[in-house]
């Protein structure tokens, strides 16, 4: 893979966030009493995130900044009965106390390389007071949208993912981050 070969962009530095994209986490539920919980679909409301492209139409960095305060719980699936909306205003608040802590989460990339329509990125992800490697791949449409997905493994982190009724029921240690973005115009 080499990067002259990726995906072309016009020179400059592309704002992205709520305003032109979504940041998500999809949870998985396991365990003897699974079929209780819910898979989750989970919004970060409140993220920033910038691609750096040089003169060449290649892009060089990638960051991404998020506030573990602004998580909202907006689907859950399976279960024995639907989430209400105080059991979601829940979930989200057992997750900032108990997962992630107010925590800051930021992605600064060490690498880009790509091919046609794929850029692979890796680079550092702070999570719960954490640095670790992360490698994701995102792709931009013909209309020019971006989207990506990382695997998060929480214990990675030094994160316990949430469990209840003595561990018979407990969230996947891997959560799926996903992204999707439409470019602006570059400043």
């Amino acid at each position: 893979m080499g990067v002259k070969d990726c995906m072309t962009i016009a020179a400059g530095h592309y704002a992205l966030g709520p305003d032109n994209g979504t940041l998500s986490v999809r949870t998985l539920r396991a365990g003897a009493a699974s079929k209780a919980g819910h898979n989750l679909l989970i919004e970060v409301a409140a993220w920033s995130g910038s691609i750096e492209v040089g003169e060449d139409g290649v892009p060089s960095s990638v960051e991404l900044t998020a506030d573990s305060r602004s998580l909202k719980v907006l689907e859950g699936t399976g279960g024995i009965s639907p989430l209400s909306d105080n059991d979601k205003a829940g979930i989200a608040q057992t997750i900032n106390d108990e997962v992630l802590k107010g925590t800051a989460i930021r992605f600064r990339s060490s690498s880009v390389d790509g091919e046609g329509d794929r850029l692979s990125v890796d680079g550092q992800l702070e999570l719960s007071g954490r640095r670790h490697p992360l490698t994701f791949e995102l792709t931009r449409s013909a209309d020019g949208r971006l989207s990506g997905a990382a695997v998060v493994k929480q214990s990675s982190w030094g994160m316990k993912p949430y469990s209840a009724l003595f561990g018979t029921l407990k969230v996947v240690d891997e959560v799926t981050v996903e992204v999707t973005a439409q470019l602006p115009s570059p400043s």
